[in-house]
């Protein structure tokens, strides 16, 4: 049953498709993937790459063998004279983790929509009869206000003014009920799934090696399944493009237990398990054919191979006119020459085969066409693999990444700590030179002489020494100064600085090298720099990473657009239906019934990623400016907030300022209205107030006369009753002195033959009134 993996070509394309579905085609398929990958023990390409993977991993842990580096500063192998920490500095580590966590902490959003006819047709209706609202505004109010009838098909308040809010209303605010829901369901089994635990690995996966991988799964079981998979246990065809949308197919190695293998494939034997327990190759952490290994693991490949079949169907003529398709498979051909009312009609469309080797051996575990293939209802045509994967830095099939860039400079920073220490080992301390001579010549005047203990007490305890100008003999002394500080430090600190200026000019290429800049790296910056420019370098380093963020977005796009694929095979096949329906719809019962037909809709799934720090605060700057210069309102600055793609925030931003400008000239028109229409207001009443103050004051002087007139009145008709009393008296009172006189002349002289005249009173004159009524007439005649 073993076999040695010798160089074999893929069996052809062009055959029926019955002959795809043998396992004879399958096995041929298998065979040449895995001498392609595996080759045998002088090329093993699955092994190169595993291996360079490998290094790429350590390196970027600060794991990385040093055994190049006891290489470098070994003498013929020797290390006797070295002692050395080797562990290596994990300069890498800092620079991987500020990349990942950056991106992993991004967040993004889901957003579905509707492709398929009915929904295009839908957002179509929503949006013409907007328009038909807007357009119809002043009719429809007229209605309202004239005949109380509501001709508005949507919420007045809510209508847009101009076709630019529309566009963004049905950007931000439209979306139909099965969208929701479709965006509810991929986010659901993302959730399930822990997806975000997924893509930190695939996002490190992308720094550290250049490329990510994904599988998607659906099983009548679990349903929708989302595996990371290992970039280094891959195996695929060659291809040039970064996105690998030309491979035809892509698997994948694993090292799974003999009872795994039988749960997975309870079909086999207990002759098949001796077989490929005795003759498949043994796991070693890689591809090997060491049969030292444990014997109760198996590497098997899953594979899957894309190719086509041809859809052959039979159209025959009913006795009724009507037609009727048959389907028949590929070896169908009637001669053109052939009675009968039916003729061929075929179409070819990709399919996938999934296949299971055990590896080193010719048993074929499954081949068969997958059930449940991912395809799009606007292209049927086409189909989708299992698996997605990416590397963005990819040419001529070689993956090129970060970590990839600086593996020498890390070498280089780590050979410079090496050197630093071998240079802190031979560093001595500075010491001191006693000269015994000197000191033999110094006498302490107490009968003492001045030993070296004595000496070397005084000089570390005080710092001075005591010696002699002249010997005892009078000549000068060459030992005068007994004691002399040595310095053993000047050539090991110039070595010292010259090593650490190496040190970091390496660094500074790793920086330089993958963009990663001190803004970003948490290096403290420079006091002098300003603010302005440290967030700018901060964004330039952003812009250099930024297409292993893109990476890990097409991936992201890619599982979700799978998803939103098998959720069909959910809703069509799963026994969980019900209880998916329900997980979803739970927080939402409006979209229960959408749900229950979600599989006849075809979506376009597209990510919104939220802006990063940097680019919220541009925003918010924008919106601060706009604030104070009165631009927008409040609520306004809210609501752009709320908006997390950046160019609709924007777009929000621009609207919202010339809907302000707009009230606001509004306002100062009415204002001006208002103003003109008070001082008309104003004016006419101080008219109308002139009038009736000239009113007011002629009917004050009406009254007043009027008043005068009648005081004049009562004044006349008093004198007039006075002076008729005083006249009714003086005409009593000369009655009565007539009377008098007259009795009196008779008395005295009897008869007089001449008149007299009667006496005048001091009244007389007054007998008149103001009007020139005189009262004469009736004065009594006095006889003589």
């Amino acid at each position: 049953m073993a076999r040695t993996a010798t160089h074999v070509n893929f069996p052809s394309q062009v055959v029926s498709d019955l002959e795809k579905a043998s396992s004879e085609y399958g096995l041929k398929v298998a065979r040449a993937i895995e001498a392609e990958w595996f080759g045998n023990k002088l090329s093993n390409r699955y092994l190169d790459i595993q291996q360079q993977f490998h290094n790429l991993r350590l390196y970027a842990r600060g794991e990385q063998s040093i055994q190049k580096y006891k290489d470098e500063l070994s003498i013929n192998g020797d290390l006797s004279y070295l002692n050395l920490d080797w562990k290596p500095v994990p300069i890498i580590s800092k620079f991987v983790d500020i990349v990942v966590n950056g991106m992993s902490e991004r967040m993004f959003k889901i957003n579905a929509y509707s492709q398929d006819e009915y929904g295009v047709y839908k957002r179509t209706e929503y949006m013409e009869s907007i328009l038909k609202d807007m357009r119809t505004k002043k009719f429809n109010d007229q209605a309202k206000e004239m005949f109380s009838l509501d001709l508005y098909k949507n919420k007045k308040e809510d209508l847009p003014e101009t076709e630019e809010e529309l566009q963004l209303h049905m950007q931000l605010n439209y979306k139909q009920a099965v969208e929701i829901a479709e965006e509810q369901a991929i986010e659901t089994l993302l959730k399930g799934n822990s997806y975000d635990n997924i893509r930190k690995r695939f996002l490190y996966d992308l720094t550290v090696l250049g490329i990510g991988c994904v599988k998607t799964n659906f099983n009548f079981s679990e349903g929708v399944t989302i595996d990371y998979v290992d970039p280094s246990n891959l195996v695929y065809s060659y291809c040039e493009s970064p996105y690998f949308e030309d491979i035809y197919y892509i698997g994948e190695v694993k090292t799974i237990p003999i009872n795994e293998l039988v749960r997975q494939f309870p079909n086999l034997t207990e002759s098949d398990l001796k077989d490929i327990n005795t003759y498949s190759k043994r796991p070693t952490g890689k591809y090997s054919y060491n049969e030292d290994n444990d014997r109760n693991k198996v590497q098997v490949l899953y594979f899957n191979y894309k190719t086509y079949m041809n859809n052959v169907y039979k159209v025959k003529e009913t006795n009724a006119g009507l037609e009727k398709a048959i389907e028949k498979d590929d070896s169908f051909n009637p001669p053109s020459e052939a009675q009968g009312n039916f003729k061929k009609l075929s179409r070819a469309t990709e399919t996938v085969y999934e296949g299971v080797l055990i590896l080193g051996t010719d048993k074929l575990l499954k081949w068969e066409m997958a059930s449940n293939m991912m395809r799009t209802k606007s292209d049927f045509n086409k189909v989708k693999m299992n698996y997605a994967l990416v590397a963005p830095r990819m040419y001529n099939g070689n993956i090129d990444s970060l970590v990839k860039r600086i593996t020498g400079f890390a070498d280089m920073i780590q050979l410079t700590h090496l050197k630093i220490q071998q240079v802190m080992s031979r560093m001595v301390p500075d010491g001191v030179y006693l000269d015994a001579d000197g000191l033999a010549e110094v006498d302490l005047g107490n009968g003492t002489n001045y030993n070296p203990q004595e000496a070397l007490n005084m000089f570390f305890q005080t710092g001075s020494i005591i010696g002699r100008s002249l010997n005892a003999d009078g000549d000068p002394n060459p030992g005068k100064v007994p004691i002399q500080q040595i310095s053993n430090g000047q050539g090991a600190g110039g070595k010292m600085q010259a090593l650490v200026a190496n040190y970091n000019y390496y660094l500074q290429m790793i920086r330089d090298v993958t963009g990663l800049n001190e803004a970003r790296d948490g290096t403290l910056p420079d006091v002098k720099s300003l603010v302005g420019i440290q967030k700018l370098a901060a964004a330039n380093s952003n812009t250099a990473t930024r297409h292993i963020l893109q990476a890990g977005l097409f991936l992201t796009a890619e599982i979700a657009e799978c998803l939103s694929l098998r959720i069909s095979d959910i809703l069509e096949y799963s026994p969980t239906k019900d209880a998916f329906i329900q997980a979803i719809g739970a927080h939402n019962v409006g979209t229960l019934e959408e749900m229950k037909s979600l599989y006849l809709y075809d979506f376009g799934i597209f990510i919104e990623l939220e802006p990063d720090e940097e680019q919220k605060q541009m925003l918010e700057n924008n919106i601060q400016t706009a604030l104070a210069q009165k631009l927008i309102e409040l609520d306004d600055a809210i609501d752009i907030r709320e908006v997390k793609n950046l160019k609709l925030a924007n777009q929000l931003l621009k609207l919202k300022r010339k809907k302000k400008a707009q009230r606001d000239q509004l306002i100062q028109q009415q204002n001006i209205k208002a103003q003109a229409e008070a001082n008309a207001k104003s004016q006419q009443a101080a008219a109308q107030a002139e009038i009736q103050k000239n009113q007011a004051r002629n009917q004050l002087d009406n009254q007043l006369e009027l008043t005068r007139a009648d005081q004049r009145l009562k004044h006349l008709q008093e004198e007039v009753r006075l002076k008729k009393e005083l006249m009714q008296y003086e005409f009593e009172l000369n009655q009565k002195l007539n009377n008098a006189a007259q009795a009196a002349d008779m008395a005295k002289e009897g008869r007089k033959d001449k008149r007299e005249k009667t006496k005048q009173f001091e009244s007389s004159g007054n007998d008149i009134l103001g009007s020139g009524i005189g009262l004469d007439k009736f004065n009594p005649s006095i006889g003589n």
